[in-house]
């Protein structure tokens, strides 16, 4: 398979910026990849339709670029979705809703070899990342699962109370924090932009980052970007196609009507 950048941008300790995308065409992809200007793009399948011949087609025209993939996942059923997204060709995973320290051990376990020494649940298989050389049991074969990047979504009132212990997490890469369904699940219902909301984003933040665990964030303008980088973030990824596509109609027709039709 192709070098995951991701990884070696977190080896490296060097910054990096993604794009969401809620839609597998393959062409939108293209479109990102012509820019130059992202180390990988996400796929949203929590909140898309999907096949698994979309997920290798994505991975596909991914590996025409200088890019690597990373896809979101639901919480269930999450064995099943990692490891087939991982088998297309996705480098890094981001699963949503872990609850416990135990979930997000759990959730490194998916992706890892299922060698003794790895303990991990991913085990010979014939799919696109290693079809005609193998089960995927060759030494770079099992390197390509050691180095799949982890993420974890925050998100849940349960995982900012055990943040130190899922930071402990071997195997995990970085976390992201969901200010929407943390208000849902701690009764909050705060906007992400609140005093509070901030300052428990900022807590998570900064404990992530003083364990040594990056933390990714997701933005939609150059102040998002600001802010977040002045609390030690280097890890970005913007607001997907369907949040572009649907602002830009939004203020390109208001300023038509305003223009034209009063």
């Amino acid at each position: 398979m192709k070098t995951n950048k991701l990884r070696q941008l977190l080896t490296s300790k060097q910054p990096s910026l993604g794009a969401h995308l809620y839609s597998t065409w393959p062409n939108i992809v293209e479109v990102i990849g012509h820019t130059g200007m992202y180390d990988y793009v996400e796929f949203v399948e929590e909140y898309a339709p999907f096949d698994l011949y979309a997920l290798e087609n994505l991975c596909r025209a991914a590996e025409l670029y200088d890019m690597s993939t990373m896809i979101k996942i639901d919480p269930e059923p999450r064995r099943f979705l990692a490891q087939r997204a991982v088998g297309s060709g996705f480098q890094s995973v981001l699963f949503a809703d872990c609850y416990t320290a135990d979930e997000a051990r759990d959730c490194v376990r998916i992706v890892r070899p299922a060698t003794p020494e790895d303990g991990g649940w991913y085990g010979a298989n014939i799919r696109r990342r290693v079809y005609m050389y193998g089960y995927g049991t060759t030494p770079a074969q099992l390197q390509e699962l050691r180095d799949i990047v982890v993420g974890i979504m925050i998100e849940k009132r349960s995982a900012v109370e055990q943040l130190e212990q899922i930071l402990a997490t071997p195997g995990l890469d970085m976390i992201c924090f969901g200010p929407a369904d943390y208000a849902i699940d701690s009764g909050l219902l705060l906007d992400r932009r609140s005093p509070e909301m901030r300052k428990i984003e900022k807590g998570v933040i900064e404990t992530a980052l003083r364990k040594g665990i990056q933390v990714r964030v997701d933005i939609g303008s150059l102040d998002d970007a600001k802010y977040y980088h002045d609390l030690g973030v280097q890890h970005f990824c913007i607001t997907s196609e369907v949040m572009i596509i649907h602002n830009w109609l939004l203020s390109t027709g208001e300023a038509i009507r305003k223009a034209l039709f009063v």
